[in-house]
């Protein structure tokens, strides 16, 4: 049998080299992020430089990101991207919401087939289905326009209920039972009782929602070709790389990059007990 202290030995060495993983793992995550950042306050032009610390820091990239708006008009492409993220988020929190809440609490003959279909429906991947997607909205005359992004962002978001259904399936039933016996209606349920207390899941729902379409840039490519006032911000800042661009305009997409990154970071900081609340119930019991 192994000693006292041969134990706290292997766990102080277990301890130490879990530790070095980690911070190993934590400097190869945080070094791209320091290094678009420096980048993003380099006053040398150009993408490709020899050394990685500037030799001279200006804010200039940031000015010219909101004055410079003949070529690349950052600001609207910013306001673009939040009002479609913000429409995309009250749509596709409601749906999955909705949808989650119908699957954990009613039983109906479709239930099971209906699950079965939106898993399989999953597997596959949203950029197979964008031609079909786009020669329907230029059928409707969308294309080119925020509402299509809204669309097609929100169309498929109760697809996505499985974290959801979960987290109400945790919920006890008595409570539903209890207040349908008060005389409230399951609606009432849902959005006066049940709702008021699934905050966790509810805040993650949210930042999955908004998440989405505030980083897309395939289905966007696809649906605003070259309408450059309705670009968001992901593919506003990829025309700043391309081959005639990419050696004035790179400090400044460095630059819109660490602006764009901000708000989610924000969001994440503010909420993330939350976040975690509402993906650990959430995967308690499908």
């Amino acid at each position: 049998m192994k000693t006292t202290s041969s134990v706290k030995t292997s766990r102080l060495l277990y301890g130490i080299l879990t530790h070095v993983f980690l911070l190993v793992l934590s400097v190869l995550w945080v070094l791209p992020v320091v290094w678009l950042v420096m980048q993003s306050f380099r006053e040398e032009k150009g993408a490709f430089i020899s050394y990685i610390v500037p030799k001279g820091w200006t804010l200039d990239n940031y000015v010219r990101l909101f004055t410079d708006t003949k070529l690349f008009n950052f600001p609207q492409w910013f306001l673009n991207t939040f009002i479609v993220a913000v429409f995309t988020c009250i749509i596709s929190t409601i749906l999955v919401l909705l949808t989650g809440y119908a699957f954990s609490r009613l039983r109906f003959k479709a239930r099971k087939p209906l699950m079965n279909i939106i898993l399989v429906l999953g597997m596959f991947p949203g950029f197979m289905s964008m031609i079909a997607i786009y020669h329907i909205l230029k059928a409707f005359g969308l294309t080119q326009s925020l509402a299509a992004l809204v669309l097609v962002y929100s169309g498929g978001a109760a697809m996505g209920y499985y974290i959801v259904k979960g987290f109400f399936d945790t919920v006890p039933k008595s409570i539903d039972e209890a207040a349908l016996v008060d005389g409230c209606t399951k609606n009432q349920v849902f959005w006066y009782i049940i709702l008021p207390m699934s905050k966790p899941v509810v805040i993650y729902t949210i930042l999955c929602s908004f998440i989405g379409p505030w980083v897309d840039f395939i289905f966007v490519s696809v649906i605003m070709k070259d309408a450059y006032s309705k670009y968001t911000v992901a593919l506003g800042l990829y025309q700043m790389l391309t081959r005639e661009n990419i050696y004035n305009y790179f400090t400044e997409f460095c630059a819109g990059a660490v602006i764009v990154a901000i708000p989610i970071t924000l969001l994440f900081i503010s909420m993330q007990k939350y976040y975690v609340g509402g993906v650990t119930a959430g995967g308690a019991k499908g």
